[in-house]
């Protein structure tokens, strides 16, 4: 069984992962207004999902400003960023950091989490991890962060870019 850490303790990952070449698989996720939206929704672009376990973390917190900064230019990328969040923190937390940016929640049907493989079992929540899409939804680019409180490569996921 896949495992992520957190504080040197093992937590485990339910399900499987999406594999590299394989169309992304499609699910409901909320907005900050509590509306439906289907990841497929955003095909036509290349597509960034930045997960995170809360938006509510120092680590989560800064990973999202950081890919805001590197992708915010970039007219082709669609930078989506998904937690197990209530909608309400999340536009909270956007309207208090001044970031325009799509967050989705996986707080209500937990698709998301069902169909990457990246709930922590025993958490509840979503391990840190980034899938990245070409137009047409085929996943080009995974990675899941083997330690919660690091980072991922962000220099691997603009390289998967160009």
């Amino acid at each position: 069984m896949r495992t992520v850490t957190l504080q040197g303790k093992s937590f485990h990952l339910k399900g499987s992962l999406p594999k590299i070449g394989q169309h992304l698989p499609d699910c409901t996720l909320v907005d900050t207004d509590m509306k439906p939206v289907k990841l497929s929704s955003f095909h036509g672009k290349k597509l960034v999902l930045v997960v995170v376990p809360s938006l509510d973390t120092p680590v989560c917190q800064k990973e999202t400003r950081h890919f805001h900064q590197l992708l915010a230019k970039k007219k082709d990328v669609h930078l989506v960023v998904v937690s197990m969040d209530l909608p309400f923190a999340q536009k909270r937390w956007c309207g208090a950091e001044g970031l325009d940016l799509v967050v989705l929640s996986d707080f209500k049907d937990r698709q998301f989490a069902d169909k990457f493989g990246v709930q922590i079992e025993e958490l509840g929540l979503l391990a840190r991890s980034i899938f990245v899409a070409k137009e047409d939804g085929t996943l080009s680019y995974l990675e899941v962060v083997p330690v919660l409180s690091d980072e991922p490569n962000y220099q691997k996921v603009l390289d998967h870019l160009a």
